[in-house]
């Protein structure tokens, strides 16, 4: 039964349940199975998930183009969302082993929207309105004000409010699971028509 209101999320945020079928999910697993991934380090530390970034990175390092294989669910990701295929110039696939979760976080300044697909299990996203550093109370804990479940085969955008005013994590995930998501440069997020 759905919900009678709709999922407890901030403005901006788009959900789409079964975004791919069964059979386009293992095909993209299928591929992924042949993607080098790389431990990934945020602010000194090692994050317990794998990732393979494509396109335009977050570091200045130059990445692998996009794979062809993400080329038709970048189209699919981009009509639905309402932008031109090559306005999501980065991909980045995460591969989250039983345990493994996401801070809490904004995702980088040079990005604006983005947009993922879940693969193979289910998560929660939560999230929090931003704080600056130093700028919320000292000792005051923070607390999420928004959850959703990320389905399986499901897609999300994070764009608005959602991407501006509040940040998100993903709590420990409970068995094997793979995002893939999309981002656009700031300059470049306009819709296409």
């Amino acid at each position: 039964m759905a919900p009678l209101f709709g999922p407890d999320v901030p403005p901006g945020f788009s959900y789409c349940a079964d975004f791919v079928t069964a059979a386009a999910e293992t095909a993209l697993l299928a591929a992924i199975a042949q993607v080098t991934f790389s431990t990934f380090e945020m602010r000194g530390v090692v994050a317990r998930r794998r990732v393979a970034f494509f396109g335009a990175s977050y570091s200045e390092r130059p990445a692998a183009p996009i794979p062809e294989f993400l080329l038709p669910i970048r189209g699919a990701v981009a009509e639905w969302t309402h932008l031109a295929p090559d306005a999501f110039a980065m991909a980045l696939i995460n591969e989250f082993p039983p345990g493994a979760p996401i801070g809490w976080h904004r995702d980088a300044s040079q990005y604006d929207v983005v947009a993922g697909l879940s693969l193979l299990s289910a998560c929660e996203m939560r999230f929090r309105p931003y704080a600056r550093s130093g700028a919320a109370p000292a000792g005051e804990r923070r607390h999420a004000t928004h959850a959703i479940t990320l389905e399986r085969r499901s897609a999300y955008l994070i764009a608005g409010d959602a991407r501006a005013r509040f940040e998100h994590h993903i709590p420990p995930v409970p068995s094997l699971r793979y995002s893939i998501t999309f981002r656009t440069l700031r300059a470049v997020s306009s819709p296409a028509r």
